[in-house]
């Protein structure tokens, strides 16, 4: 819908997140290999597709929409303040909070597994930190640069980063 319309603001915000999300998925695939016994979150149950180990393919297209979704919420305003922040950096803590409280009902219904004291519903500021503030943040920063080129740029570093560490540590090294 937003190609049509060619709002290209919100499609490069939500190529932004859902890149910062693959992101996520390497490295927590990367702490399974390392340590050996368990990723930080891992995708447990029946799917169509798993395609790293926190990650299968119905999480995947949700990512792929969000970032548009959470973007679309913005205020056009973006230097107007909420409770003296930024609108933005409210709106990517609040984002991402509520998205841990999504993920800790996915852990409290067995849809999502958490192996570590430090990454759990007891702990959540962690998973706010980094498991979705970064999201928010970098979508953002691209919806809101200034030139169509410095967007375009800003993803493609995103990408560009998540396609070296799956060639690297998924195809060479085979650690994901």
């Amino acid at each position: 819908m937003e190609i049509e319309r060619k709002n290209w603001n919100l499609v490069l915000a939500g190529l932004a997140f859902w890149g910062m999300d693959w992101f996520n998925e390497i490295w927590n695939g990367l702490v399974f290999h390392i340590t050996n016994y368990a990723p930080v979150w891992g995708a447990p149950g029946k799917t169509a597709y798993l395609i790293l180990i926190g990650l299968n393919i119905e999480i995947c297209f949700m990512f792929a929409v969000a970032g548009i979704t959470f973007a679309k919420l913005l205020p056009a305003d973006k230097n107007m303040q909420i409770l003296g922040m930024p609108n933005r950096l409210f709106y990517a803590v609040g984002f991402a909070m509520f998205c841990v409280i999504v993920e800790i009902l996915l852990n409290a219904a067995d849809a999502l597994t958490w192996d570590y004291t430090w990454w759990s519903a007891k702990f959540p500021l962690l998973i706010v930190l980094f498991g979705y503030l970064h999201f928010f943040l970098v979508s953002f920063c691209v919806f809101d640069m200034e030139s169509m080129r410095r967007k375009i740029n800003a993803v493609a570093i995103i990408y560009t980063v998540d396609l070296v560490a799956i060639i690297l540590f998924g195809f060479i090294l085979k650690w994901i």
